[in-house]
């Protein structure tokens, strides 16, 4: 490592990049393709069974469901992600790499959280019932 700059192949930002642009081109694809799952306007006097958060925030919403005590995981979650750059005690990076072997741990760690995120989501998205019954 020179002047504080970590060694790295151009081709690897050219791959990036693609990979942005064509995740941003898919996206607007998406969003004009498929209508955005709005429901009616917001009534107090009737309560649509199960209250459903933003789809962002349904693995909370599902994990809650368990105990009230669940939101502690989630709080804990939230310091470890804040945390995770600081996590493995590596050496110092020599080439820019997708999961490196010397961050393997944190790799794992984000990996592991985020499929369960995701699956916790699904979940609460499309397997919750009335009175938030677990429906199939």
């Amino acid at each position: 490592m020179k002047n504080g700059f970590v060694k790295s192949s151009p081709h690897f930002f050219k791959l990036i990049n693609r990979s942005i642009c064509l995740l941003v081109v898919s996206l607007l694809l998406l969003a004009a393709l498929i209508p955005a799952p709005l429901q009616d306007q917001a009534n107090p006097a009737v309560t649509p069974n199960p209250a459903k958060s933003a789809w962002f925030l349904l693995w909370i919403q599902e994990m809650v469901s368990w105990s009230r005590y669940m939101v502690y995981p989630v709080l804990l979650l939230g310091c470890l992600f804040l945390l995770l750059p600081w996590l493995p005690a590596s050496t110092h990076i020599h080439r820019a790499s997708w999961f490196p072997r010397e961050q393997r741990l944190v790799s794992a760690i984000t990996v592991l959280l985020g499929a369960a995120i995701v699956a916790l989501t699904v979940v609460a998205m499309f397997f919750r019932g009335a009175n938030w019954s677990l429906m199939f």
